[in-house]
């Protein structure tokens, strides 16, 4: 299915005057393929899912240290709390795929 995905994509040109085509992927950094495939995405503008949860749990936890009042922050923190199961759900998912 994820090979239909690319070669489709390729046939619509969205791999077209991508930044870096054609040159080898530089690895110095961390290495590991999820890594690369994360900058990969990155650079185009499509985050993973877990990280964009990853981010709205870091900045919701802003907004629970920020909170004024008990009750703005008890709304605040039902929210982190919902952000960081669906956090932990793409994570564990993550795992069981990857088998790690």
């Amino acid at each position: 299915m994820a090979e239909r995905q690319i070669l489709k994509a390729q046939a619509e040109g969205q791999f077209d005057n991508l930044k870096g085509a054609g040159k080898p992927l530089d690895v110095d950094s961390d290495g590991s393929a999820d890594a690369i495939g994360f900058r990969i995405m990155a650079e185009a503008g499509a985050l993973p899912r877990e990280i964009q949860l990853r981010k709205a749990v870091e900045e919701q936890t802003r907004l629970v240290q920020a909170a004024p009042d008990d009750a703005s922050r008890k709304s605040a923190m039902k929210k982190l709390i919902d952000l960081q199961l669906r956090l932990d759900i793409e994570q564990e998912a993550r795992r069981r795929f990857y088998g790690s």
